[in-house]
């Protein structure tokens, strides 16, 4: 019977991005009664579930990058000797375990996950191109709620945004006295998650002296630049620049 377990022995190596996915959020999200289209409740919850995954999954990603209800975990190591359908499985439900534990809604919720082998050309692509993503999901959704808010029908409102540039819907909420440039960096451009070591002072009674201590600590960006711009791009180098397996 072991051999009927398709893709049981499937493995990758790192370095590994897995990116996973909220499973119908929308509906989910509307029923806790978050604001439209960015809720700071949802966007902390979020960065609090992955705060928990760094301390408590067993696992260690380098950082984590989230916009919405997406989050791509940049793994150096990996557990499990690299069984693709383990990580699959233990990433995505733990996140969906630590979120409905911390927002408390009337039913559960829930990810999907997928793995994305990488290596050290082509790391800061995939980031500037999930925040581009991010980028685009900020505009379009801040163009529909206000169009919903002035009364059109979701459908009437989808079918006006299809196949409109950003330039063009940025032009609708301008003219609407929305400056999309200005709404906060974290909606814009995406929350990181990441490690920092800190010093710690003390003093040691019985050396009679001054010590001097590192720890780690969780911390989340919501400041982060373009990573296409010249700072993004020394932002990127500088969370990478522990060597990066080929």
């Amino acid at each position: 019977m072991k051999g009927r377990e398709i893709y049981s022995d499937l493995r990758c190596v790192p370095p590994v991005i897995v990116r996973v996915d909220g499973r119908n959020f929308r509906n989910a999200l509307s029923r806790m009664e978050f604001e439209k289209p960015y809720d700071i409740r949802f966007a902390s919850a979020m960065a609090d579930a992955i705060e928990l995954f760094f301390k408590n999954s067993g696992l260690s990603p380098v950082f984590a990058y989230v916009f919405s209800d997406e989050i791509s975990f940049f793994f150096r190591e990996l557990a499990f000797d690299g069984r693709i359908e383990k990580i699959d499985s233990v990433v995505p439900s733990f996140m969906s375990s630590a979120l409905t534990m911390l927002l408390k809604p009337d039913e559960p919720l829930s990810f999907d996950s997928r793995i994305i082998p990488v290596h050290r050309q082509i790391v800061a692509d995939y980031f500037i191109w999930r925040q581009a993503e991010a980028w685009r999901n900020c505009i379009n959704s801040y163009a529909y709620y206000t169009l919903l808010s002035e009364g059109m029908k979701e459908e009437d409102a989808a079918m006006h945004l299809k196949r409109k540039k950003s330039s063009d819907m940025h032009e609708i909420l301008f003219e609407r006295g929305i400056n999309i440039s200005k709404v906060p960096a974290w909606q814009r451009r995406g929350i990181m998650i990441l490690r920092k070591e800190i010093e710690i002072k003390g003093f040691n009674p019985h050396l009679n002296v001054r010590t001097t201590s590192t720890r780690t600590k969780i911390f989340s960006d919501r400041e982060i630049p373009l990573f296409s711009s010249e700072e993004g791009e020394a932002f990127l180098k500088n969370i990478l620049a522990p060597q990066v397996s080929e």
